[in-house]
């Protein structure tokens, strides 16, 4: 008697990719192949300065430029007050209003702080260039242990540690058992640190998005780890109902959790609902390093104490992550 053939037998065999054919083949649609008739370009004004305060921004030349549809700024996205939050996910609407588009200050180099529509992308850059922006340069550091330090200069005057204002966005504590006790039964004490730089995901695909938008209901392609995140963040920003806004995910040119907030939505939304026409927008690689989040960077530092015979008595460790 033969045994019967197991058709479920997976160890060693290829696994089939369902999305290897169409993306050989250039049958797969990323949101940057997607066009629409009428369609116009959207470019974004970045900051100069890493930490700047906003002292005024003028589009009037801009606006009057040939070929220009639209401009928009912090103005045109919703504000959330500093006192009301707004949850989401892991994500605070009170701090993307303010990521998507500068307000108060530029917050990192190549923060938007201003966004223009036009009939092409050379002439949306060239109005970008009109815009005048006054700006107070300020103060900056980006090394993690530097901002910790009590004169360092604050980011955000309102984040407070210790009753004082401060750059420590947030604390996180735990602790078991008698931890002085432990290190003095030991033989020994090691102690180590250890540095790790924030390092970007370099995803082959830029950031990029079309919207439309049409008897105030918006259509949304873009590339992105989650719609239903596009679409909630979007209708917060902007104002327009979710039940108004179709987020359509489009093949995606890798992630790595790198596309799991929006840059370039809400804004082209904006320009979209402003303009009447469908906007375009991609990011420039040289974009997409400057003003989209790369992973953490940290500091971390662990002491452990052992006896002679091997036994782990006590450890400590303290580890300190960018957040900005």
């Amino acid at each position: 008697m033969t045994n019967p053939v197991n058709d479920n037998k997976w160890i060693g065999q290829r696994t089939i990719r369902p999305d290897g054919a169409d993306k050989v083949t250039g049958r797969a649609a990323y949101s940057a192949d997607t066009t629409m008739p009428g369609m116009i370009w959207g470019k974004v004004l970045r900051s100069p300065d890493a930490h700047a305060g906003i002292k005024s921004i003028e589009t009037k030349k801009a606006e009057a430029h040939p070929g220009v549809k639209a401009v928009v700024t912090h103005k045109d996205i919703v504000d959330f007050p500093l006192d009301k939050s707004v949850m989401l996910g892991i994500q605070d609407m009170r701090w993307m209003c303010r990521n998507v588009m500068a307000r108060e200050k530029a917050l990192f180099y190549g923060h938007p702080v201003a966004a223009v529509a036009a009939i092409n992308e050379k002439v949306a850059a060239e109005a970008c260039k009109l815009i005048e922006v006054e700006y107070e340069v300020l103060p900056h550091v980006i090394d993690v242990e530097a901002a910790m330090k009590p004169d360092a200069p604050i980011l955000h005057d309102f984040i407070r540690y210790k009753d004082k204002p401060s750059n420590i966005a947030g604390t996180l504590e735990h602790k078991l058992g008698d931890v002085e006790a432990g290190f003095a039964k030991a033989d020994v004490v090691i102690e180590r640190s250890f540095r790790t730089e924030p390092v970007h995901q370099g995803y082959i695909e830029p950031h990029s998005c079309l919207v439309s938008v049409s008897d105030g209901k918006a259509t949304i392609w873009s590339s992105s780890q989650g719609q239903f995140m596009v679409r909630a963040m979007c209708a917060y920003l902007t104002g327009i109902p979710q039940n108004d806004i179709r987020a359509i995910p489009a093949e995606i040119g890798g992630g790595f959790g790198g596309k799991t907030i929006i840059y370039l939505e809400p804004v082209a939304l904006m320009l979209a609902k402003k303009s009447g026409r469908p906007v375009k927008m991609v990011m420039t690689r040289t974009e997409v390093f400057h003003a989209s989040g790369p992973t953490s960077g940290s500091v971390s530092k662990v002491k452990i104490g052992a006896t002679k015979d091997g036994k782990l008595v006590a450890a400590q460790g303290t580890f300190c992550l960018q957040a900005g």
